[in-house]
């Protein structure tokens, strides 16, 4: 039973610890305080679905639509570059008055956003969904699957929530609206660079 925690719990976290336009994101509300906890709590549910469902064996059923990754693929393209930009803009104008003064923004703006950063990225279906569905595998019995399971969704709400309130240790060093275009420069870089890759992963094909 452990052995199922133990590899379930530090899978995941191994699969989420790399910067990503997720990570990314979460980050950037933490630092500005503004509906931390649904962001975190999107994030990580948004994980534990995905989690079941690699458990539960939705690959195989992922395998029988093969266009589908592709027309993810492009619309996760789409909105990366699109939110890149966007950033950019932000970072060019300057105006970081409500990130300083901790003011919320539109909720249903940063879930929506969260969306289609988390839903159109095929890795996120390939890594978390395949890869753990994969290693799932080896935990024949229901006790150790759902363990496992446990394990991993534990993890990604660990990991979230860890990210979004601990932003808040180092908020002081964001009083300044250059450090927000250093923050925001630095996310739109994250995601062209996811944008990049995922095209890449295309032309290969």
């Amino acid at each position: 039973m452990m052995t199922a925690v133990l590899t379930g719990f530090f899978t995941a976290l191994s699969l989420i610890l790399p910067i990503g336009a997720q990570n990314a994101l979460v980050l950037r509300q933490g630092l500005a305080k503004s509906h931390v906890f649904w962001t975190c709590m999107f994030c990580a549910l948004s994980d534990a679905i995905l989690i079941c469902a690699g458990v539960a064996g939705l690959a195989s059923v992922m395998a029988r639509f093969p266009n589908l990754p592709f027309y993810m693929t492009w619309g996760g393209i789409i909105f990366l570059v699109s939110y890149a930009a966007l950033r950019l803009i932000a970072a060019y104008r300057g105006q970081y008055e409500a990130e300083i003064e901790g003011k919320p923004r539109s909720l249903r703006r940063i879930i929506a956003t969260l969306a289609a950063v988390t839903w159109l990225n095929p890795h996120v279906y390939l890594d978390t969904t395949a890869l753990l569905g994969t290693v799932s595998l080896q935990f024949e019995t229901v006790p150790l699957k759902i363990a496992f399971t446990l394990a991993a969704v534990s993890a990604s709400f660990v990991f979230f929530f860890t990210v979004g309130y601990g932003a808040r240790l180092v908020a002081p060093a964001f009083k300044s609206p250059r450090v927000w275009r250093y923050l925001d420069v630095a996310i739109a870089g994250v995601m062209l660079a996811i944008a990049l890759g995922l095209y890449v992963s295309l032309a290969a094909h």
